[in-house]
């Protein structure tokens, strides 16, 4: 059962979080966001008196408990989503919140979990955020552009310069991903205008992997985002992720391989140059299924299949390394645009080599029966193959594969492709 916020609790909480006494604010304000995760979307009616007092919180709150002030916003923002972009809201939560962003400098540490609650903001906002996503996407490269000068003084001379503060790096390059997710259609002309694209080239060989994996997850949104200004740099990333694709270091890797992905469905054709380095360690991950993450096999997955649709002729002598595992990642996912894109990848595949797939065809028909919906050019290619492969093998043979199917599997492929 959802928990139940009770309105008369909500108001004692929140009038305690701005007691005169820090420590009843800071213990206030702490139980406000474990209430926060607990009520979720239950507090939406609540939402005007909350944010009525969580702003009146950043006139009397000192250092350490803003942290946790921006903490609460931050969970509330995750907790009320899409809710909180209502103009109302975005109006008095906004101004106070940006006054704090100009006023701190560079170096503050308390810019740090600032940013954290930023980037909840702009998820929960979307197109609201609007009015500030320039002065944001212009901090937040700043930001990034003293790390990556700081990083380069530092390995020249480690003795007379400190490495940079990894966490201001990794949290600016989460809030861009948020912006290029929430606001795409508005980052073209940003990236267009910034260094950013160059300082990304840097990113992607810092020796921290927690970095690595914020700017991997940045590269895959703004290749969705606004492809030309990533493109002219694609052999440069491509080069770098494969570096990357180490399953021992999930995040990464994962973050790498969706990169790719997302890399290959814009690059098309351009894709075959620089498809050598990434099969093998491609097909290694897939063939991983009982010690990788469900995401990360997903991923690949469909990562996988997005390669087949432009460099089907490269991949398709593998297919039989590959098509099993692919299968089982696949059918887990619910019907989306990332999971019809690899399954168009694979049927390219498979018509190339029909051979490769013999032995694990029931595995393929299982994968197609996992679509709730097929679009219908989906089932134009599923019933394609179906058929060819009945014509292959012979009706004698075909029938007797039908037969050793379970019986709701083999009711589901008859109702959709008539076999």
């Amino acid at each position: 059962m959802a928990f139940q916020p009770d309105q008369h609790e909500l108001e004692q909480l929140l009038r305690c979080s701005l007691d005169g006494n820090k420590k009843v604010q800071e213990a206030a304000c702490s139980a406000f966001a474990t209430l926060e995760e607990e009520a979720g979307e239950q507090l939406i009616p609540f939402l005007g008196e909350i944010l009525d007092q969580l702003v009146k919180a950043f006139q009397c709150y000192q250092a350490k408990n803003l942290l946790i002030l921006y903490d609460a916003i931050g969970t509330l923002a995750n907790s009320v989503g899409d809710a909180l972009s209502h103009p109302v809201y975005v109006q008095m939560l906004m101004p106070p919140l940006m006054e704090k962003w100009e006023r701190l400098s560079d170096e503050d540490k308390e810019l740090f979990p600032l940013l954290e609650c930023i980037s909840a903001i702009v998820s929960a906002m979307g197109q609201s955020f609007l009015p500030y996503i320039q002065p944001v996407f212009t901090r937040c490269c700043s930001l990034i552009e003293k790390c990556v000068q700081q990083n380069q003084q530092h390995i020249m001379a480690p003795d007379q310069v400190e490495a940079p503060e990894t966490d201001f790096i990794i949290v600016a390059l989460d809030l861009l991903s948020g912006l290029a997710e929430s606001l795409p259609e508005h980052m073209d002309p940003l990236v267009a205008n910034s260094k950013l694209v160059e300082l990304m080239l840097f990113c992607s060989l810092d020796v921290t992997p927690d970095v690595r994996q914020s700017c991997f997850a940045l590269l895959g949104d703004l290749t969705k985002a606004c492809p030309e200004r990533v493109l002219p740099q694609s052999s440069n990333f491509i080069f770098f992720l494969a570096q990357n694709l180490d399953p021992s270091k999930i995040s990464v890797c994962n973050n790498a391989i969706w990169a790719l992905g997302e890399l290959a469905l814009k690059m098309g054709p351009a894709m075959k140059q620089f498809i050598g380095p990434i099969i093998e360690p491609l097909i290694v991950v897939i063939n991983s299924q009982q010690n990788m993450q469900r995401t990360l096999l997903e991923n690949t997955a469909i990562t996988i299949g997005r390669l087949g649709q432009c460099c089907g002729e490269e991949l398709a002598p593998h297919i039989s390394r590959f098509v099993r595992p692919c299968c089982y990642s696949l059918r887990n996912i619910k019907d989306n645009a990332e999971k019809e894109s690899a399954f168009i990848g694979l049927c390219n595949m498979i018509n190339m080599n029909p051979v490769g797939v013999l032995n694990d065809f029931i595995f393929w028909c299982d994968a197609i029966a996992s679509w709730t919906v097929p679009t219908d050019s989906l089932r134009v290619l599923f019933a394609g193959i179906l058929q060819s492969f009945k014509q292959q093998v012979g009706d004698f043979n075909w029938n007797n594969f039908i037969l050793q199917l379970p019986p709701p599997l083999r009711e589901r492929l008859s109702a959709f492709y008539q076999i």
